[in-house]
């Protein structure tokens, strides 16, 4: 049997709740729109934001078994298992999506993860859109050797890590009317809407094209909660060409946002988010006096090797 692991949260101390943190923006004060930052990448230095709050509750139950997760070349949910991996002294495995002589040498986010102790296991893209195909599952796991390994998703959404999200909503309690994050996957809003209270609601931007996520989000509240759970709603308009994509306005968006604001903003989700609140303001979406929780769930500095124009 394996040695049980130690709780995730003794170990790494999470800063949590996480902060609050209001600010003063015309673009949304002038519709009568207050803004708070939800600050959820102060939480952990290495499993900033919805990595922590999805990864926790996978940790527990994976109980120091080996882990194995999947990512592109620049997934910062590979770096954070990774990082758990080394900080809590269990064995990971990363499957990347893409063949392996492509990415050598290693980018800077493949470089972490393997120094962090991460095993990395490359697949062609075929292979990978396959995974949750059980019979290409069992021939990946065949590939990495590994007994009674514990597998986490792409992104880490699944049933626990909605759980875990869930807290996020918890903790804005009586604090706003809306809460808005950037997707993915949806395990950050599936949790998120479920946690909220009466009278709250949840919006997400999902940073990818294709209108599928309503579908998964619905799936993870039914895995997680039994079915729906809160209210929340999607607004796909603010993708910017797909997943790491961004524009000449998105950046000087984001460079304006970060020097108002004193926050370098992450251009792959948070940027996105921001820039569709702004919008929403502007176009009446929000009732004056509106206070609106923006979910910070990345920092900066994981996003600029991914970005295309």
């Amino acid at each position: 049997m394996p040695q049980r692991s130690p709780e995730p949260a003794a170990v790494l101390r999470p800063r949590l709740p996480s902060p609050l943190q209001p600010v003063e923006d015309v673009r949304l004060s002038r519709h009568g729109v207050r803004l708070l930052l939800k600050r959820d990448d102060l939480i952990h230095p290495d499993l900033p934001g919805n990595k922590w709050r999805k990864l926790a509750p996978n940790l527990r139950a994976a109980a120091g078994r080996p882990v194995l997760t999947f990512g592109g070349a620049y997934s910062n949910h590979l770096r954070a298992t990774a990082a758990a991996g080394r900080l809590l002294g269990f064995p990971t495995i990363g499957v990347v999506r893409g063949d392996e002589l492509a990415t050598r040498p290693l980018n800077p986010s493949l470089t972490r993860c393997a120094a962090d102790g991460m095993r990395l296991l490359f697949v062609d893209r075929a292979t990978y859109r396959a995974k949750d195909d059980p019979r290409t599952l069992d021939r990946i796991l065949g590939q990495a050797a590994t007994d009674d390994v514990y597998v986490v998703p792409e992104g880490g959404s699944n049933a626990p890590a909605a759980t875990g999200c869930a807290e996020l909503g918890r903790e804005l309690h009586g604090l706003a009317d809306v809460a808005a994050v950037a997707c993915g996957t949806g395990g950050t809003l599936a949790g998120l809407a479920a946690g909220l209270g009466a009278g709250q609601r949840a919006v997400g931007f999902p940073v990818l094209k294709g209108g599928f996520l309503a579908g998964a989000v619905r799936a993870l509240q039914d895995a997680a909660f039994g079915g729906p759970a809160g209210d929340w709603s999607l607004d796909e308009r603010f993708h910017f060409g797909g997943y790491a994509r961004t524009t000449p306005a998105l950046d000087r968006f984001a460079a304006d946002f970060g020097a108002r604001h004193g926050l370098p903003v992450e251009r792959v989700y948070v940027a996105k988010m921001l820039y569709g609140l702004v919008e929403l303001a502007a176009e009446g979406a929000f009732a004056p006096e509106t206070t609106v929780a923006a979910v910070i769930t990345g920092q900066e500095h994981g996003a600029a090797p991914g970005r295309t124009g």
